[in-house]
């Protein structure tokens, strides 16, 4: 099963507020040794996430999605959701129950007053997909939801963080650790990704389960002296019972071809003689 993570809004996509959640949700997947396989960022247009969803709806994939899922005007992804689904919304008695409990937390001497339109409104928030079932919200108790794989969850990273680790801990811990994965990488100098792609090629025909990444750089001063010049970050991954001697012909293959090598940790070139011998 593939991890997908959906991030919605328009303010993501104008640039009023920089994303933070893809970031997250790849470090709490490397905490568990799982990986993201995609991603996909989507405005407030009820048409095109109603689309996408139905498309997603019908694999098999594992999708977390932020962000729509309250009750102001520009919120569309609990009655996208439903539309994909092709079943309406109703209120969840869970939900119901958690909402007017926060209702409760917030009012003075912990009655609310349900005759005003603001706290019956508050109650859209748990208006889910028929035979969804709710997601916990640690921070104020108004749920997200779960249909199938999917888990959709506030846009707010205090609120979506937890909530991420939970499904991933309650839903998913067979997943955990299951591919194993590791990867090894230096800076490399003085050849072009050109001339790097046979070898790149050679590695993975000749260890299966191994891919190559090439990462150019023209430059970056700001990430240190050493890094100001123009380089690219080759390495490995994949299954570490055979990154250790693919990361070895990779150092040796780019010694052949006359490159400077520097190791990111220390930034310190490696010692002439250090590398294997290849035949």
């Amino acid at each position: 099963m593939a991890v997908g993570l959906i991030i919605i809004g328009d303010e993501i996509l104008s640039g009023r507020r920089q994303d933070k959640h893809l970031p997250k949700f790849i470090a709490l997947l490397a905490e568990r040794g799982m990986q993201l396989d995609w991603a996909e960022y989507l405005g407030d247009d009820p048409e095109r996430i109603t689309a996408t969803l139905r498309r997603t709806f019908a694999g098999d994939d594992v999708v977390f999605v932020t962000g729509g899922i309250g009750a102001t005007p520009d919120d569309h992804t609990r009655q996208c959701a439903a539309a994909a689904l092709e079943v309406p919304v109703a209120l969840h008695p869970d939900a119901e129950k958690l909402i007017l409990e926060r209702i409760a937390d917030t009012s003075p001497g912990g009655m609310p007053d349900m005759s005003q339109p603001d706290n019956r409104h508050r109650l859209k928030m748990g208006e889910f997909p028929i035979g969804a079932v709710i997601l916990p919200n640690p921070y104020n108790k108004i749920p997200g939801f779960s249909v199938a794989n999917h888990h959709f969850m506030p846009g707010f990273p205090v609120m979506a963080w937890p909530m991420m680790a939970w499904v991933l801990d309650t839903r998913y811990a067979d997943m955990h650790h299951l591919r194993a994965h590791g990867e090894r990488s230096v800076l490399v100098f003085g050849l072009a990704e050109s001339t790097l792609t046979p070898l790149m090629e050679t590695i993975e025909a000749e260890y299966q389960g191994i891919k190559v990444f090439s990462l150019p750089s023209v430059g970056d001063a700001e990430r240190g002296e050493i890094y100001a010049r123009r380089h690219i970050d080759l390495g490995v991954k994949g299954d570490p019972s055979l990154l250790g001697a693919a990361f070895e012909r990779l150092l040796a293959g780019v010694t052949a071809l006359g490159g400077e090598i520097v190791h990111p940790a220390d930034a310190v070139p490696v010692p002439a003689g250090t590398l294997p011998k290849q035949d």
